[in-house]
């Protein structure tokens, strides 16, 4: 995605923050998340980052994508509490949590949307999976390659579960 040029300032100095939260206590796929993120708030018309402290921005962003695949659960290997995301900040846990609250209303994020998920907690959702094929629900991870390929590509699934298949290869 690109970063509007009146925005790569503010992008940088966000994702530099958000960057180093997640090197230091998650992995390289919240990162990617949470810097997806950052670029959808950069490129908002007009964008809100233009208002408020990067460190304000940066927990806000880190703690919705945290948030939304179950962080503050104990049985999720990443466990944190609210807490220590918004003190890695520097900021209070509800300015964290509102800003977090703030950016999830604006881009509809929740577990059902599965633009915001880790694949791994994606592919244990079974209603992600679930579509109606002629009149029956089906689970389309159990699908045949060529119709997860389709539904795919026109959104009606988060990935292809058969490219996943270790040593499966498709063309």
């Amino acid at each position: 995605m690109a970063i509007p040029n009146t925005m790569r300032d503010t992008y940088d100095e966000i994702a530099s923050l958000v960057s180093e939260f997640c090197g230091e206590h998650l992995d390289s796929e919240y990162e990617a998340l949470c810097l997806r993120l950052l670029e959808k708030l950069c490129r908002k018309r007009p964008s809100p980052l233009l208002a408020g402290k990067p460190e304000t921005w940066a927990a806000g962003v880190v703690y919705a994508i945290c948030a939304n695949n179950y962080i503050f659960s104990k049985d999720n290997p990443f466990h944190m509490a609210a807490d220590d995301i918004a003190a890695d900040f520097n900021l209070a846990a509800s300015t964290a949590g509102n800003k977090a609250s703030q950016i999830r209303k604006m881009f509809d994020i929740h577990p059902m949307n599965s633009e915001w998920l880790r694949s791994d907690l994606a592919e244990e959702n079974p209603a992600l999976w679930m579509l109606k094929v002629d009149g029956f629900i089906v689970d389309f991870r159990l699908m045949p390659i060529e119709i997860q390929s389709l539904a795919f590509h026109k959104g009606l699934i988060p990935f292809v579960p058969a490219d996943r298949i270790e040593g499966f290869v498709t063309v």
